[in-house]
């Protein structure tokens, strides 16, 4: 497949390079790490309103932008170069892409649009100590009469604790593996929802634990069809995946670069430390990694434009997926830990900015799966035939 970016694809990523030098500096990642919401309020607004970034996706007749996947993983991955704090991930990563796979027509016709508004949301369906697979849904549903009561535990919830829609997976009791998964919808403050704040070694970017006790939901807040929602909830993890890998990639990009720089002024002996011969081989490793990523990623886009849109080609986003995040994890941690290492003792301080890519890098490898996971899914996909 031969790629290239159109005008327009260009215009998203330049405009959306600009947009972030200027809001999503340095000064302005450290102050909103430090908070418990992770991010600036005002500055999602301006995200939401002025940018239309949520809205990118979603298509036209649910007030959306009607663009595709690519453009997505190409601000995404200026999101990564620039560590923007904000629920972009969880909102529109997880949420929206839920919302298009698993809704019906109606749900989609309440929800996107209001995402478009501004509104935040997030997915969650992992229990504690899972792995990134069907049997990471733990948290179970009966059905009642007036429709599901909803119990169990969930970790590792991107943004779970701020978000104003929650999209949840629970699987009927007594099930297990891909049998019996359910998706819902329901507004974060339903009674009997309880929800903390993780913290975790990467700041910019918060997780969540969920508490459902005695939930109750009436029958439209049902996404999909009762206890056979795993194939729709595989392809959004499979989607999300890929907006991950994005950032990723941002991540290692920008970790060569501010070595480079920094190499490029540090003088050792009498002359700048980018000159030894040694420096530029890394360097030139960290490029080769950037690079291997980029391609992998923008392939896997394509496909989940394919997917999205229901062609064939879309049957091969599971391997794609697994394709870009292995190469991406791998690419990311290795230029974020080469990144310290080429700025000497000071790298890990609090002081220099790429030991915040290093925990953004080691966050992301750990999310959806790492490097590891994703290449064990694909040879038993490409060998065995099984689909995970």
């Amino acid at each position: 497949m031969e790629f290239r970016f159109t005008e327009e694809q260009e215009m998203i990523r330049d405009t959306a390079q600009a947009f972030l030098a200027e809001v999503s500096t340095p000064a302005a990642v450290r102050g909103a790490m430090v908070t418990e919401r992770g991010y600036d309020e005002a500055l999602w607004k301006r995200i939401s309103e002025d940018m239309m970034w949520p809205a990118l996706h979603i298509p036209e007749e649910y007030g959306g932008m009607g663009l595709g996947y690519v453009e997505l993983a190409a601000m995404q991955e200026q999101m990564g170069r620039y560590l923007l704090c904000s629920p972009f991930l969880a909102t529109v990563g997880f949420a929206v892409n839920t919302l298009l796979v698993a809704g019906s027509e109606s749900q989609k016709q309440r929800y996107l649009p209001e995402v478009v508004a501004g509104k935040t949301a997030t997915l969650a369906f992992m229990g504690p100590g899972s792995e990134c697979d069907a049997d990471a849904v733990q948290a179970t549903f009966t059905t009642e009469e007036q429709g599901y009561c909803l119990n169990g535990e969930y970790r590792y919830v991107t943004d779970g604790h701020s978000a104003e829609l929650l999209l949840v997976a629970a699987r009927a009791p007594g099930t297990s593996g891909e049998a019996g998964i359910s998706l819902f919808v329901l507004p974060a403050e339903t009674e009997g929802v309880r929800r903390e704040w993780l913290p975790t070694m990467d700041q910019t970017r918060k997780q969540a634990a969920l508490f459902f006790d005695n939930v109750r939901l009436d029958a439209s807040a049902l996404l999909g069809e009762e206890a056979n929602a795993w194939p729709a909830l595989a392809k959004v993890l499979d989607l999300a995946t890929i907006a991950v890998a994005a950032e990723q990639v941002g991540v290692a990009q920008q970790a060569l670069d501010s070595s480079v720089a920094y190499t490029s002024e540090r003088v050792q002996f009498g002359r700048t430390i980018a000159s030894y011969q040694a420096i530029k081989h890394k360097a030139a490793d960290m490029m080769l990694r950037a690079e291997a990523a980029r391609s992998a990623l923008y392939y896997a886009a394509c496909i989940a434009d394919e997917a999205l849109a229901g062609n064939p080609r879309g049957a091969e986003l599971a391997e794609a997926a697994s394709i870009a995040k292995a190469y991406c994890s791998d690419a990311a941690f290795f230029n974020a830990g080469c990144g310290i290492q080429l700025h000497g003792g000071v790298g890990i301080t609090a002081e220099y900015d790429i030991q915040l890519y290093f925990k953004r890098a080691k966050s992301t490898e750990t999310l959806l799966g790492n490097a590891a996971w994703h290449r064990d899914r694909l040879a038993r996909q490409l060998l065995d035939g099984e689909s995970v």
